[in-house]
């Protein structure tokens, strides 16, 4: 398989089921975002954390390839005449969902009490989950704009959203993890 094909070369990309659209299309923005997260998420997998995290983030990791083919996919072409989904793939779930909720409140236990807002930083790979958590915003507000359009599978969105909670949940806990030093946002007073 040719990993070039030349036919992008005008300016436009096929979605899933054929239909060409420019790459500035806020669909190809969503699932492009999507596919940046997961580039992020790796690089927080090959930091030296622990192997449960690392676990998880690969199990999202695949979530995101499930979550990008939705978004890939043309809504009026995605199913086939026979009635069959054109994906073919398992989509997210609500056990998917809740896996993240339980993963964050595993951590949580283990967390101080939060009272404020933290700064991001305090050791490279906790901006690495910063960074990530911003990135999956990003990616869910291009989604939920994408959705406003054109709708699609409601538990890809939920998954997002719950994901960029994860992410900063992960962050606290890997900043008391490796023992690095949370910041509170404190605003100065006039």
């Amino acid at each position: 398989m040719k990993i070039y094909t030349k036919t992008g070369d005008n300016g436009t990309t096929a979605l899933f089921g054929g239909t060409r659209v420019p790459k500035h299309h806020i669909r190809i923005e969503s699932y492009g975002t999507v596919d940046e997260l997961n580039s992020h998420l790796g690089l927080i997998r090959d930091q030296d954390v622990n192997e449960d995290y690392k676990e998880l983030l690969t199990e999202i990791q695949h979530k995101l390839f499930t979550v990008g083919a939705i978004l890939a996919t043309d809504p009026e072409k995605a199913v086939l005449k026979n009635g069959k989904d054109r994906l073919n793939i398992e989509k997210i779930s609500i056990k998917d969902i809740e896996r993240l909720e339980l993963a964050m409140d595993s951590m949580n236990e283990a967390l101080p009490e939060m009272t404020h807002f933290v700064l991001p930083g305090g050791h490279q790979t906790v901006s690495f989950c910063h960074i990530a958590r911003c990135v999956c915003r990003r990616a869910e507000r291009l989604a939920t704009a994408l959705n406003d359009l054109e709708p699609f599978e409601a538990n890809a969105l939920k998954y997002l959203n719950r994901l960029s909670d994860y992410l900063f949940v992960l962050a606290r806990k890997l900043s008391l993890d490796l023992q690095a030093n949370e910041i509170k946002w404190i605003p100065e007073k006039y």
